[in-house]
């Protein structure tokens, strides 16, 4: 893929000054007649984003596992001319997909996470719990979403770069394994976005709203620890076995007791993942996975030594021994103040959807249902501030990695309810209906004016560049938390696909036969009963 890209990007790099001469021709007037084009190709694209957001979240693939996504969103970018890389940084559902006008101007990526969560089935336009397959992951995030968002808001720009002969590349990837924060990193050192000038990213969100500086939140270091021990029989000769689950629990009382004495905005949490096989065989091997999150580069690997230090700890007193693999990391992330203001000044144009009063009826309904403020749809937007001055602890996301590297912002869009509990199966509840569908839209309508404004403004494209260098990285330079020797982790979550998704599959979305998934699933829109049904009293 780096040669590739290189290529293909080599045309624009020798050619910025024949690219700025030619953006000098789009005055106010011009650039603001192209964005009414832009939105005019989004708006007749409203069938294509309704029905590939509903593709996606049928499919609900988790991290590593993305294949019929994957498959679906190449086959569409490929049938509409961009090239595809399949299978980058080593990620069997990783790829690129790259288009090219004229020669020169900017190389923009696109991207958005595109895996889904654990046990997160559920039906949309259903106001409480009812899962499509009992147990099977779902989109209980919105990760469905955003691929729609950016192929809608790309397809109508290439129209209009043809049209009026605007030079420039367009760059689309997923975000695999986001979940796990395990795939952007491994993108970023395997030379994925070389020669890229700017990326895009898009998540879904409540409201329609751009940030820069530093936000509230965390990076991280997601690790599995496994500890070797000694099989015996737990009753007749406990002595002669070492347990490898008593290393990972006195790692874990390990950590727990260490809490009080770390930064309150670090947050860190562990699953055992393996603790033997059954109680009379004493565990030869266990495995625990640990998140390390925290705000800063050096404390985030502050922690994660000392978290190798107590997994080393608990190997010595249980004469075992352990060995660790990093899943994935996050960067801090970090968004570039020009583009935000200009992504920002295409927010205010779009505004946030007109919600219906059915629409904000569900939405309460959803909201009171999981014991949440029934304040329904957000009707104002949230509008650009400045970054705190103590940015909140919170979640992490590997768009962080690729912010340490190149200009980069997040635009999030209305696609969900707000005060929702996150990668919960409540979260999938909108994000099939009309609410999703209008929430899409708009967000491609801010991404197709961004993306005429990098286009179009060859200052826009300096001025993010000359803050990313003289700003964000003046005294902080991006800080790979990878070693050469770390491999993405793509076994992971293969057993528990298997095991749902030939169930899964017979759910599919069929847009050839059904307008909308809610149609295929027989959901109606909006639906009559707002409150879940009476249990059946227990005798």
């Amino acid at each position: 893929m780096r040669n590739g890209l290189k290529s293909l990007l080599l045309a624009g790099a020798l050619a910025m000054s024949a690219s700025a001469a030619l953006a000098e021709a789009y005055d106010a007037k011009a650039i603001a007649e192209l964005k009414q084009e832009a939105l005019a190709g989004v708006e007749a694209r409203a069938k294509l984003s309704q029905v590939m957001n509903d593709q996606i979240f049928s499919y609900g693939e988790l991290a590593f596992q993305e294949f019929e996504t994957s498959k679906y969103l190449t086959d569409v970018l490929e049938k509409n001319g961009f090239k595809i890389q399949r299978g980058v940084a080593g990620l069997p559902t990783g790829w690129t997909a790259t288009w090219t006008n004229g020669t020169g101007g900017p190389v923009i990526a696109l991207g958005s996470d595109i895996d889904c969560i654990p046990k997160a089935s559920q039906k949309p336009g259903v106001p409480w719990h009812d899962p499509i397959v009992a147990g099977a992951p779902g989109h209980g995030e919105g990760h469905n979403s955003g691929q729609a968002l950016n192929v809608v808001a790309a397809l109508a720009v290439k129209d209009l770069m043809i049209k009026h002969k605007i030079a420039g590349t367009l760059v689309l990837w997923p975000g695999v394994a986001e979940e796990l924060v395990a795939g952007k990193a491994f993108m970023v050192r395997d030379g994925v976005f070389k020669g890229v000038d700017v990326t895009i990213f898009t998540h879904v969100d409540s409201n329609l709203v751009t940030t820069w500086g530093q936000p509230s939140g965390t990076g991280n270091v997601s690790v599995k620890y496994t500890f070797h021990g000694e099989a015996a029989h737990a009753a007749g000769a406990p002595w002669r076995g070492r347990s490898a689950l008593d290393a990972v629990e006195l790692m874990d009382m390990g950590w727990n007791m260490r809490r009080e004495h770390l930064r309150p905005e670090q947050r860190s949490h562990y699953v055992i993942t393996d603790g033997g096989d059954q109680p009379n065989v004493v565990p030869q091997e266990a495995t625990v996975w640990y998140f390390f999150r925290e705000q800063t580069f050096d404390n985030i690997k502050k922690n994660y030594a000392l978290g190798n230090k107590i997994a080393d700890g608990a190997a010595l007193m249980t004469d075992t021994t352990v060995d660790h693999k990093v899943v994935g990391t996050a960067a801090p992330q970090h968004f570039n103040k020009p583009m935000a203001e200009a992504a920002d000044l295409n927010i205010q144009a779009v505004g946030l959807p007109a919600w219906t009063p059915e629409e904000q009826a569900f939405a309460k309904a959803v909201q009171r249902n999981i014991g949440a403020p029934e304040k329904g749809l957000d009707t104002k937007l949230t509008g650009l501030e400045p970054p705190k001055e103590k940015p909140e602890s919170g979640g992490s996301d590997d768009i962080g990695d690729i912010s340490w590297n190149m200009p980069t912002i997040t635009i999030r869009y209305p696609a969900n309810i707000p005060g929702l509990p996150g990668h919960h199966w409540a979260n999938a509840i909108s994000m099939a209906t009309p609410i999703a569908h209008k929430g899409v839209q708009a967000g491609s309508k801010v991404m197709a004016m961004t993306i005429v404004d990098l286009l179009t403004k060859p200052e826009l494209v300096t001025a993010a560049k000359a803050y990313f260098k003289d700003v964000q990285t003046k005294d902080q330079k991006y800080v790979p938390m990878l070693e050469a020797s770390d491999k993405p982790q793509i076994q992971i979550n293969t057993e528990t696909m298997a095991k749902f998704r030939p169930e899964m599959a017979k759910y599919y979305y069929d847009s050839k036969k059904y307008p909308t998934y809610l149609d295929q699933l027989g959901i109606k829109w909006p639906p009559a009963q707002l409150t879940p049904p009476a249990q059946p009293k227990s005798e």
